[in-house]
């Protein structure tokens, strides 16, 4: 219950530094503390008698996450109405069948919606859980050196990042291709030290939305009966977006064969990370998403709208980082980069920290490695009219020289030879240049 919440700022943990979620709502033991109407819960016990043929109050309570004392009642008042009739005895339970008119009616409301699952929260309540959960982080240089230990980055790039993280404000990641945007975006998410949670599904006018999607929320393994059951701990969310973002992934989706909503993706990352990669190479253009953004960005509110007409407020309370080597002028005008607060440019490498990716590859990759070795894939790489060094190069160039030690069948070697093959292989020749090697 929203009104019950504790506040717990313990460090109960459920992994090496994962902390027990500030809003912790406790178990309803009365149909008002679910705060959604009476006829959801007794669609929900119908559909769910529909479904299975017999049930017990425990059955019951543990499909559709309801507790005990809250179905008591709602049972004892549907055999009154004659839609529910005791099949015997089961401990201190009792085995409910529906009886003719119950099945009739059961049959009726699964026609209209087939969900048959935790019950949902309030719109209301998952407002206020979200703003509850906001992140707030209190980091310096070197935590997030440690966070980022696995990418090699300058104090500059490092000094840059941390003031956007502790502002938990938007993010404008740009500059060439190949140099970590992408996996520096994706390994944001380790700043954060705490879980969340999730309710299962949400209701606005008698409508289920459902939230919880566990191919994109990692729950966490934490058992606490206290704990309102239809709510699931969570690690805070990341979700990705690249080519394929169209706008109707922005919207609700209704499922006409289930009769229940699917949340937008930005509904799915509340709380977390959303990243949009690549962005400028979206089915969606990036005016479009842009204007349907520009809103959200600013007073951290969406708006969405059921498919019959009703409009409704959510949350937007999530770092939302766009990833481009696109011109960011190119992309959005003034109004918008406005509002994306934060602005980073992710630059080519200079020649330590190429040198250092390198050595980190190589001895990951079980290759031989000195001075030598680097500065001749250095000076092939800076060749034919190339300028720019690049993170990616190291990693790229070293999968290569395995698949030729493969394809020859012999151990992998650093050669000269297979270095310049590596290269020619990795990077595109002008056409020119090509044509007067080959006689064409």
């Amino acid at each position: 219950m929203i009104q019950q919440l504790a506040y717990n700022t313990a460090t109960e943990k459920s992994g090496p530094a994962v902390r027990r979620p500030s809003f912790w709502p406790s178990v309803p033991t009365r149909l008002a503390d679910l705060r959604i109407p009476k006829s959801v819960v007794v669609d929900l016990i119908l559909r769910h008698l529909h479904l299975d043929g017999m049930t017990s109050l425990e059955v019951t309570s543990r499909t559709i996450r309801v507790s005990i004392p809250i179905l008591d009642p709602l049972f004892r008042e549907l055999r009154q109405q004659h839609l529910v009739e005791v099949k015997g005895a089961v401990g201190e339970d009792y085995a409910f069948i529906l009886t003719s008119a119950g099945r009739e009616l059961a049959g009726e409301r699964f026609r209209v919606c087939r969900y048959v699952g935790p019950a949902p929260v309030s719109i209301r309540d998952y407002h206020l859980a979200t703003k509850a959960q906001a992140a707030s982080v209190e980091i310096d240089r070197n935590i997030l050196r440690d966070a980022l230990s696995d990418l090699v980055l300058s104090d500059h790039m490092l000094d840059q990042l941390g003031p956007a993280v502790v502002s938990q404000k938007s993010l404008f990641l740009y500059g060439p291709s190949g140099n970590g945007k992408t996996s520096l975006a994706e390994r944001l998410l380790r700043i954060y030290r705490d879980s969340i949670l999730i309710p299962h599904a949400v209701e606005v006018d008698g409508k289920i939305i459902v939230l919880y999607d566990p191919v994109v929320h990692q729950s966490v393994d934490r058992d606490d009966a206290e704990l309102d059951p239809r709510w699931v701990p969570c690690k805070r969310p990341f979700i990705m977006v690249g080519g394929e973002l169209v706008a109707s992934m922005l919207e609700l989706h209704y499922d006409e064969a289930g009769g229940v909503f699917a949340a937008p993706m930005q509904m799915k990352a509340n709380d977390g990370i959303f990243l949009i990669d690549d962005f400028g190479r979206q089915v969606l253009s990036p005016r479009e998403l842009l204007n349907r953004w520009i809103v959200p960005l600013d007073r951290r509110v969406d708006y969405l709208t059921l498919s019959y007409g009703i409009k409704f407020q959510i949350p937007f309370e999530m770092m939302v980082v766009f990833s481009t080597n696109l011109n960011p002028d190119d992309l959005a005008d003034a109004t918008f980069l406005r509002r994306i607060q934060n602005k980073v440019f992710v630059e080519p490498v200079d020649v330590e920290t190429f040198n250092e990716i390198w050595r980190r590859v190589a001895i990951q990759k079980k290759l031989p490695h000195d001075p030598e070795i680097v500065d001749y894939v250095r000076s092939l790489v800076l060749s034919d009219g190339r300028s720019e060094l690049r993170a990616c190069y190291p990693l790229d160039l070293c999968n290569i020289i395995i698949a030729i030690s493969e394809y020859e069948k012999r151990p992998p070697q650093m050669t000269k030879a297979d270095l310049q093959r590596a290269v020619n292989l990795y990077f595109t020749q002008s056409y020119q240049k090509n044509t007067i090697d080959h006689g064409w």
